[in-house]
């Protein structure tokens, strides 16, 4: 009954507009630190050049505060999963301004457009575009980055941009696999933006390729560790390192 519940696109446009309506509502009260903001900046304009912005599962929910929204500025979309929840999701995107891509890894057999993502979102950076991944998603490790945004990097020739935040005002919930943080209104926060990481050559040999997603993975981290220590809180670890990450199709929220 439940699953039927929220798999009504009436139900999920409801949800999702009231989430995207409480986000709104915490970026505006909170009072907030912005460190490195001048990494973004230069993409805010119209020819500011090609972008994939990465932020950790757990933080997705206020990726907003980390892009312009003003006329001008490129549009961001941000890929979502097919799933129930992705759908409210996406009419969560929506409410705070940002445009959607539906699509994720392929589950077994299964195929969830992930390939299909992979070309648009490709597409759309071409277009004059900017995308926002969550790198460790839509099912984990925590803060674990998997292949497929750099593999869109590499197809895109686009650079990989980590952006994070955290607010005092917070809840954890420590029983879900990314720790999702639900900010609370009225606190203090930080928003963190990383340094661009350089996407992999189009020959790119899985050496390379292994090694800018190990370097995003370290400077999303980093950035986590940051953002925290200057709200206040005690910082979000990262998941046990897996033994490989396999994934080369998009990470979708």
């Amino acid at each position: 009954m439940a699953k039927k519940f929220l798999g009504n696109s009436v139900v999920q446009y409801l949800i999702g507009r009231a989430i995207g309506g409480y986000m709104l509502f915490v970026g505006a009260t909170t009072r907030w630190n912005l460190v490195n903001r001048s990494a973004i900046e230069p993409f805010w304009r119209p020819d500011g050049g090609k972008l994939i912005g990465c932020i950790w599962h757990g933080r997705f929910s206020l990726v907003h505060k980390m892009w312009s929204f003003k006329p001008g500025v490129p549009k961001a979309k941000m890929l979502i999963s097919m799933s129930r929840e992705g759908g409210i999701v996406a009419h969560t995107a929506s409410a705070v301004g940002a445009e959607v891509i539906r699509g994720s890894a392929a589950k077994g057999t299964q195929r969830k457009g992930g390939a299909e993502a992979l070309r648009a979102m490709a597409r759309h950076i071409d277009g004059g575009g900017v995308i926002c991944m969550t790198p460790d998603g839509p099912t984990g490790p925590r803060m674990r980055a998997k292949r497929g945004s750099v593999q869109l990097a590499k197809l895109a020739s686009a650079p990989l941009l980590p952006v994070t935040w955290s607010t005092s005002n917070r809840f954890v919930f420590n029983e879900s696999w990314d720790h999702f943080i639900l900010p609370l209104p009225f606190g203090r926060g930080a928003l963190v933006w990383g340094n661009p990481i350089p996407p992999p050559s189009p020959d790119a040999s899985d050496a390379e390729i292994e090694r800018v997603r190990l370097a995003l993975e370290i400077e999303m981290n980093r950035i986590a560790a940051e953002a925290d220590r200057l709200a206040g809180v005690e910082p979000i670890m990262p998941a046990a390192s897996p033994a490989a990450t396999p994934n080369a199709e998009p990470a979708a929220t």
